[in-house]
């Protein structure tokens, strides 16, 4: 052990980042520990060859972009890497509905007290919407289907952490290319650029006009004193004296080292799986924390993610892999469609290959007749893909919320425990078939042809980007597994601050929400 700190958080997603900051602005010592690496545009991801993969039993090697988790019905999507889920997700950011807070929520937990929270974390963290001359095709389909459908009023720019810059447009020469992304320093102090719609949010902003936690909650933890170690894994954590030791294992020259910090206090913040996870381990494996409550792994939900493809035709070019990943939403979480509570919005996905193309031609190019043949090259790809004629649809809501983490032993491999996950999905499946039905009625709205879905309609088995619950806040020990300052029950210097502690499904994309928890479990940490 090389020394102590006041605070050691795990995790440096949406919970951990802004506790980092916060706690280190109030004078702590802060160490942030990191499973996954500390990206930079220059290292993304972009080859087949690149690390794109994330194991956590295989952490010198595997230590790339993503961690997948492939449950029984149910594929988990994380980030692995200083930001956390902010490195992945499609930048969305959105108030969760007044009435989610009255049912399965603590009492303290409110719109009324969430809010101003909510505007502290979209003035850090720059929220935007999409400027009306950048609209993107998918935007203008999304918004003429709920127009056609008579679902004006539901549809709505998203908020987006995006930097935006007013003069660009569709209409520039060579419009999607790096030379028109104006550059600035942020109120963070870092250097960013403005969106040139080059599609890349979910893989890295190559422009960095994202505004993920690594250009600013993160540097300015960093700003006020905090230490934050890429590459920890940590594997448990135990009561020590007054504070509690926390032990991980560390990549150091492609090898894996043992390690241990001490700390008065622990903030846990590695997302609803790997929180979840953790804790399972220190009470079931390590026998660390004996006494979490009964209720550790329960009330996890998908946040009822769900996925459409529709095709258009000849004439109709959606650009699927141009623009910000999600720019439109259309609302049904008042229940007006079957009775069940969810949203729709355009979806879009990286050109993976137009993005290794890049990757490997780097800057290079040669010119054949006045023309530059990487441009020509990229243009090609962009233009040419079969996939600019399909529109993916992307669904949220609610769920039951009634999946459960735990920890199991394999009949091949005794020794070792794995995480599983229970998840009864005919108790959902009211909410997936609603989605699928708005998404068929938008495709057909706007003269589309709606593809199958065949990981739902052959398996019943869906992919979540959306994550929560697992730790959820509860008034007792036996309704919940902290309380709704994210104090765990029965170590009261142990705090979960992510989304895990989520109780119900948002309906709406989380990270908002996610993030202003934090800043109010932050705020009352003295």
């Amino acid at each position: 052990m090389s020394k102590s700190y006041d605070v050691i958080v795990i995790g440096s997603g949406f919970g951990g980042a802004i506790t980092a900051r916060r706690l280190a602005e109030q004078g702590m010592r802060v160490l942030l520990l990191e499973r996954g690496r500390r990206w930079e545009p220059g290292n993304y991801p972009r080859k087949p060859g690149d690390a794109w993969i994330f194991r956590d039993d295989r952490l010198a090697r595997c230590n790339g972009w993503l961690d997948m988790r492939f449950f029984g019905r149910m594929i988990v999507a994380q980030a692995a890497g200083v930001g956390g889920g902010s490195l992945t997700y499609s930048s969305v950011a959105v108030e969760a509905r007044p009435e989610l807070f009255t049912e399965g929520w603590p009492a303290e937990i409110t719109y009324k007290e969430l809010k101003p929270y909510y505007d502290v974390v979209a003035r850090e963290m720059n929220l935007q919407v999409i400027p009306d001359n950048q609209l993107t095709r998918r935007f203008m389909l999304a918004r003429d289907a709920a127009r056609n459908l008579g679902h004006k009023d539901r549809f709505s720019k998203a908020g987006l952490a995006v930097s935006f810059s007013k003069d660009w447009h569709y209409g520039l020469d060579e419009a999607i290319s790096e030379k028109h992304s104006h550059n600035f320093i942020n109120a963070h102090g870092v250097r960013q650029g403005t969106c040139v719609h080059l599609g890349n949010c979910d893989i890295g902003c190559d422009v960095r006009a994202k505004n993920s936690l690594d250009v600013n909650y993160i540097p300015r933890a960093e700003q006020n004193g905090a230490e934050v170690r890429p590459l920890h894994l940590v594997k448990y954590i135990e009561p020590k004296e007054h504070g509690f030791r926390v032990v991980f294992e560390r990549v150091e020259h492609g090898r894996i080292v043992r390690g241990e910090e001490l700390a008065d206090r622990v903030v846990l913040s590695a997302g609803s799986v790997g929180s979840t996870e953790l804790l399972l381990r220190c009470r079931d494996q390590y026998k660390t924390l004996p006494g979490l409550s009964p209720m550790l792994g329960r009330r996890w939900t998908s946040n009822a993610n769900f996925l459409s493809l529709a095709s258009y035709s000849e004439g109709d070019d959606l650009q699927q892999s141009t623009g910000p990943t999600i720019s439109g939403l259309i609302d049904f979480s008042d229940g007006s469609f079957r009775n069940q509570r969810f949203v729709v919005e355009d979806d879009g996905f990286p050109n993976l290959l137009l993005a290794a193309a890049r990757a490997y031609l780097g800057g290079r190019f040669r010119t054949v007749g006045g023309k530059r043949l990487l441009k020509e090259f990229e243009d090609y790809l962009r233009e040419d893909t079969p996939l600019r004629k399909v529109m993916v649809w992307l669904g949220a809501g609610a769920d039951a919320g009634d999946g459960e983490l735990h920890l199991k032993r394999r009949w091949y491999m005794p020794w070792k425990r794995v995480l599983d996950l229970k998840w009864p999905v005919e108790n959902s499946a009211a909410v997936f078939e609603a989605t699928q039905a708005m998404h068929k009625e938008l495709t057909e709205a706007t003269g589309g042809r709606p593809l199958p879905n065949p990981m739902w309609r052959l398996l019943k088995s869906l992919l979540t980007l959306h994550p929560l619950g697992g730790c959820i806040m509860g008034d007792t020990h036996q309704t919940g597994v902290v309380d709704h300052l994210g104090r765990v029950h029965g170590y009261s210097r142990l705090i979960v601050a992510d989304g895990a502690i989520i109780p119900t499904p948002t309906i709406h994309n989380p990270s908002h929400t996610i993030a202003a928890l934090a800043e109010r479990i932050a705020a009352n940490v003295r």
